[in-house]
This record gives C-alpha cells, structure tokens and sequence, in this order.
C-alpha cells in the first residue's frame, strides 16, 4: 500500500475503522485501477480542502456502504468522513463533509457524467468480456433481462429537475424510471449492463431496442439480424400502402364527382332563379293570376328543389373531403412506416455485415415491454424472445379457446398451463407461441400468457418453459437489491448530473461488490465464512460488512484486516496483499466462432 501511505504518512501503522468491508474494497479499487480512472474525472469545480475527484470517490464509497442519505456521511452512526482507514484504503488524504460532496455533485455537467460512464465502463469491461465468453463457451447463449423501474420522489416536489409524472411501482406518481439490462453471468450469478435515466412518464414500450443495443454495446456481441423476415413485412407494407393509395384515389374521384354535383346544382338554381324572376315580370305585366299548375308555380317548385339540393350536395362534398383526409393520413402514415421499415431492414442487414460471428442472444421482458411492435423488432434484431403480451385481449382470446376437455399441464405448485404454436398477436406478423397460465388463488383463478419466439420446441415442455420464464426474477432482485441494499429508494442528490451519477454508481456498486467476493476468495484462500463463498449475500457484505469495526494493520506488502470483538466476524483476518495491479482478465475466443448461430 504504498500509494496510500503516501496520500497520508501521519496514519498510524494500526488503525480502527467502522467499515471494515470499504478498508477491502478500496484496496480492490486500486488493483483493479478504479481510483486512477476517477481521478481523471473533470469536474468544473476549484480544489479547496479536497479535489472534487476525492468527493465524488466518497460519493461512490458511501453507496457501496449502503448510506440511504447524503448526510449520512458526515451524520450517520459511524461518519464516513471521520473514518480515515477508509480514506487511506481508497488512495486518498481525507474525507469531505457530505456538503462538500453535495456542492461537486451540483458542479457535474454532462461532460462528467459521460466521463464517469466511461471510466467505469473501462473498468468493467475486461470482467465482463470474461463472463460472455464463459457463458458462450459453456452455454452457448447470452441471456439479458430487462425492465423499467421507478424512482418516485414527493409529488409535491419542484426541486428534481425533469421528473415527471408517471407510473411509480403501484400508483401514478413524481419521478424518475430507470431502464436497466442484465446479463446472466456463469460466475456472478447477474451482472448489470446498462442503466439510463429517464423522466417518470416514461414506459417501458419506448425502451425494448434502446436496452438490446445497450446490452450489445456492453457484451461486444450480438446475435445474427432476421433481415429476411422484415422483407416479408415490407411487402406487406407495401401491399397495405398500394391499396391505401388506390383507395385515395377513390376518395378524390368522389371529391371531384361532388365538387361537379355541387356546381351543377348551383348553376341549375341560378338558371331557375332566373326563369322565375322572368315568369314573375310576364304574369305582373299582365296582370295574371299564379295558379297552382302554372308555368310560374312550376318553375318556383323546380327551384325549391334546387335550392335544397344544394346544403346537400354540399354535404356529400364535406363528407368526401373527410374520408379522403382520413385516408390521406392514413397514406401518410403507412409511408412513414415504409420508410422506418426499409431503413430498420438497411440498417441489419449493415449489421450482419460487420458481424462476421454472430451468438445466440435471448431476452427476458415482462408485459410492458410486450407489445406487437416491440416483439416483432426484438425478433427481427435476432433475438430469442422471451416475455408477455401488453394487450390484455390476448389473454381473453386464449381463454375463449379453451374447452371443458382441454388438458392443462401443472408447471408449478398453483399454476397450470395449456399452450399453442404458431399464433399472433395484433402488429406482430411473426408465429408465436403461446401459452395461457392459470393461477389457483382459493376459490379464484387468475390468468396471463406467455409469448415465445426462438429456436426452442417450448410447447414440449411446459414446466421448463414456465421455470425459465420466471427466472427473470432474478433483475427484479437486482432492483430490489438496487433499492434495499444501495438506498436507491432515496435520491440522495438533486442536480441533473448528480442523478445520473447516482445510477451510474449504484449499478456499478452491485457489480464490484460481487467482482471483490471473488476476488477477496482468491487473495484469502483460507479464510473463513461468510467470505469464502462463491457468491457471498451483497447484502450481508455491504449492510454488515461495510458497517462493521475492524483493525486495520498497514503492512509494506498491504495490509491485514482483522474484525473487533464487537463484530459479527469476530476472530476473522483478511490479508490484503500486493503493492501494485493485478492482471485484468483477458477477452479469449474473440472471434466466438465455436459458438456461431447461423
């Protein structure tokens, strides 16, 4: 550690901290180079006390100690900012007070959050390009997860810069939404991706593309486009938009019929306004009474039909104008669809292109990413698609097909189902399959449908599928570990940058604790529980871990950690070895061809 004796020569060799884990992970941080990538952070703001680089540090420090409030750094039980060990640990000479890191938080820009993104994108990326050739080489598949989760704030709240109103968890509300991508890693169990910041009236029907390509953009690898399927719905399309056009056309023959008929009428009233004004004049001239089957009479009957022939001829022509606008837009419309269509087709085919090895990629969605659009683009992208239907009509559709002899297969301890191939759903021209769920809740039965699209026979085996669907439980852990464990619950700041900072951070909190676990594993061979587990409880780690008392002993190849007496790991020492970086892991079997989908 001889960095961190140099940032603070006065530290004594044997130190007491109240957050034993933060003393381990900050000797991580600096094996894996995440304070150097920090350090470089830039940040509008003049050094006073402390660079703005060591508070946002501490900002990341105090989520990984799980702080549910930014005065929790200075306030909280045991100070972060007292607790020197920590400060040591993580490279640097001291800790602000949480108002000084309120402040740099307040000078981020845009430019601070892209560089964060991508320092700590930097940092992840060689852990990451291992989990995805291990899960090819072993699996042959990559599984993402994605879904959309609220940050409500006080609805009476006018200090959150772009939070909206929108769905939050259970009732419309102020916020934000959080789009988040997984991926299922061999060794960590779940590994985030990708989190991007949205206002609250934000769903997750707009974010089904924007979460693949992050996740590719992530992974380095995605799956072979369907480019000739979407040839298929362009001829479609252009079916649809040949037989709008010509019905136009209809529409606007009948404008021109009306504007005739209404012209015609006009010109025959005016003639007939005419001959009565001239029949008037002959019968006053002579003094000749107007009888009832006169020429007079019989002219002003002609021109009464006239003159209420004309409202409706005008009619007829506001009716034809409409039904041509209608169906202009309608024009318009498929056009623009046309035209999406034929770019989206451009643009995969341009991907399989540069995509000399492509994978097999399956996604997990729940409902709300489940509309016709969104699945038959998931699809098209060459994707395995795993999700529900948004449209509540599906499930009433498939509960019309069932019959009293319909044989329901058990999948779970209450749950049944009964499953079709080769159906639809509304804007998605794909086969599908799909399955109807019934759920024995007492005396009631609840249902939903599972919608299947890839290269698996799904319908054959009913439990896998519906086992395999619910495993996309483990994202909705990860943002409840998100929300419980990282207090994402509680938005600890309330400037633009600082936000998305915040999200960044949380993510990559979630990711490092399990990276140090394995590491930590491997560096103390022998050391004993709870730390010798593969997959240690991050909350365990960070609500117990991180906010526990331990010795720390600064030694010149490290330091030894060892727990006090009043700690739950009473008894345990964990030496900390090596003064510099530990090799990273290196991306193999980059090509991927042993695991190509054609």
């Amino acid at each position: 550690m001889r960095d961190a004796e140099a940032a603070n020569p006065d530290v004594p060799a044997t130190t007491l901290t109240n957050h034993a884990m933060l003393v381990v992970w900050g000797h991580f941080a600096r094996q894996i180079g995440l304070i150097d990538a920090l350090k470089t952070i830039p940040i509008p703001q003049r050094k006073r006390d402390h660079t703005p680089q060591t508070k946002l540090i501490e900002f990341l420090v105090a989520i990984l100690g799980g702080s549910a409030y930014l005065q929790d750094i200075s306030q909280g039980p045991h100070p972060l900012d007292q607790d020197q060990a920590v400060a040591q640990a993580w490279g640097q000479p001291g800790w602000a007070d949480y108002s000084g890191v309120s402040r740099t938080l307040a000078a981020c820009t845009e430019e601070t959050v892209a560089a964060v993104t991508q320092a700590l994108q930097a940092v992840s990326q060689p852990l990451i390009d291992r989990e995805v050739m291990l899960a090819l080489r072993d699996r042959g598949v990559i599984l993402y997860d994605g879904d959309l989760t609220s940050r409500p704030v006080s609805n009476t709240s006018t200090t959150y810069p772009d939070a909206e109103f929108g769905w939050m968890s259970d009732a419309i509300g102020l916020g934000y939404q959080a789009a988040m991508v997984s991926m299922h890693s061999p060794t960590y169990g779940r590994l985030w991706l990708k989190v991007s910041q949205h206002p609250g009236s934000v769903v997750s029907s707009t974010q089904a593309e924007a979460l693949v390509r992050a996740a590719e953009a992530r992974t380095g690898v995605r799956p072979r486009r369907r480019p000739e399927l979407l040839a298929g719905h362009i001829a479609q399309q252009t079916a649809q938009l040949q037989a709008a056009e010509s019905k136009l056309a209809h529409y606007e023959a009948q404008i021109t019929e009306a504007q005739e008929r209404l012209a015609e009428v006009g010109r025959e009233r005016v003639e007939w306004q005419q001959r009565v004004a001239a029949l008037s004049a002959e019968y006053q001239a002579k003094n000749r009474p107007e009888r009832p089957h006169s020429r007079l009479a019989q002219a002003r009957k002609r021109l009464d039909v006239r003159i209420r022939r004309c409202p409706r001829r005008e009619r007829d022509l506001r009716q034809a104008e409409k039904r041509a606008e209608r169906q202009r837009e309608r024009v318009v419309e498929l056009e623009a669809e046309l035209e999406q269509l034929q770019q989206r087709h451009a643009r995969l085919v341009e991907d399989n292109r540069t995509n000399p090895s492509p994978i097999r990629a399956i996604i997990r969605l729940d409902a709300g990413f489940g509309s016709g659009p969104n699945v038959a683009l998931l699809i098209e992208m060459g994707c395995e698609v795993y999700s529900k239907p948004t449209n509540c009509q599906v499930t009433a559709a498939l509960r019309r097909r069932v019959r009293p002899e319909t044989t329901w297969t058990r999948v779970g301890r209450n749950a049944e189902m009964v499953a079709w191939e080769q159906e639809t759903i509304a804007n998605c021209p794909y086969p599908l399959d799909a399955a109807l769920e019934r759920f024995h809740n007492g005396d009631k039965l609840r249902h939903s449908v599972l919608l299947h699209y890839g290269y698996g026979e799904v319908t054959a085996d009913l439990p896998a599928w519906f086992a395999f669907y619910n495993g996309r439980q483990t994202i909705e852990a990860g943002i409840k570990e998100g929300k419980d464990v990282f207090q994402m619950h509680h938005l600890k700041v309330r400037s633009p940058a600082g936000l998305k900072i915040q999200e960044q951070f949380a993510a990559f909190a979630a990711n490092f604790v399990r990276w140090a676990a394995l590491w930590l594993r491997e560096t103390c061979p022998h050391v004993e529980a709870p730390f010798d587990r593969p997959q240690p409880s991050v909350k365990q780690m960070v609500r117990i871990g991180a906010n526990t008392s331990a010795w720390v002993i600064w030694q010149p190849q490290g330091c030894l950690v060892r727990f006090t007496e009043l700690s739950p790991f009473a008894g345990i020492e964990l030496p900390l070895q090596g003064n510099g970086y530990f090799q990273l892991p290196l991306r193999l079997f980059k090509s991927c061809n042993f695991c190509s989908v054609h």
